[in-house]
């Protein structure tokens, strides 16, 4: 039997951690959920801790001492899963601006298409974004656009965070040479899986605002993916070198 894992990293998501976790016990799949929590001080990770009886070997916790950044979250995360041999490894917010539901639609495309990434996209089929204002979508949008033009991915929704990665493609890229922490680290782990030529699909997903907790949109974060894509792009022509 194929073994799934979904990764969630969390910072104060106090208000959403409990629906999420029983959301994504309630699908078909029998996904199992780890929790990447840093440091969280509103007590996210308590929260975990108790539901964690409830669903004995299906839910973990990863305890992190302080806010280290989502990529390092994420490939915590994936070294952990590959100790336990998932064949599936998922990421996931936990604001509820991924619907759980649409986790069901990236494991069949993945398995039933063997696919080794695919990508729940916002672009890829028109903007199926919710709940924004203009200037946010016009940024993301724009953001996917310009990656796009300096790294010559086909990929439409390169900073996306909701993917699906096979166990395959995750023990090819070497986790230790991710280099970004925030959302740029999506751009990278696209960027890599793209250049290994891996078989790949972006399925159209939609993406809606968090309702509760506060958004980790910071102008650091936005600074890293618009200045460190050109790097990463020059990194890769001189590598091949």
């Amino acid at each position: 039997m194929l073994k799934p894992l979904v990764i969630v990293p969390t910072y104060n998501e106090i208000e959403n951690i409990e629906l999420l976790v029983k959301a994504v016990f309630e699908l078909p799949v029998m996904f199992d959920l780890l929790i990447v929590d840093d440091n969280s001080p509103d007590g996210t990770a308590t929260i975990v801790d108790n539901l964690m009886p409830q669903y004995p070997d299906r839910l973990f916790l990863e305890n992190r001492k302080g806010k280290l950044g989502l990529g390092t979250a994420y490939i915590h995360g994936f070294k952990w899963a590959l100790q336990r041999n998932y064949d599936y490894v998922f990421e996931m917010d936990a604001d509820f601006s991924h619907n759980p539901k649409d986790l069901v639609k990236l494991y069949d495309v993945a398995v039933n298409q063997q696919m080794d990434m695919v990508i729940g996209s916002r672009y890829v089929k028109g903007v199926n974004v919710v709940n924004w204002p203009m200037s946010r979508v016009l940024l993301s949008y724009g953001a996917s656009k310009y990656v796009q033009f300096i790294t010559g991915m086909p990929i439409k929704d390169t900073t996306a965070g909701f993917v699906c990665y096979s166990r395959k493609l995750l023990e090819q890229i070497n986790l230790n040479n991710i280099k970004f922490v925030g959302y740029a680290f999506q751009i990278e782990m696209k960027f890599k899986a793209y250049i290994k030529n891996c078989a790949y699909k972006e399925i159209p997903v939609i993406f809606t605002d968090r309702t509760r907790g506060n958004s980790k949109m910071s102008k650091g974060i936005i600074s890293e993916a618009i200045f460190g894509v050109i790097q990463m792009k020059l990194n890769s022509i001189f590598n091949r070198r």
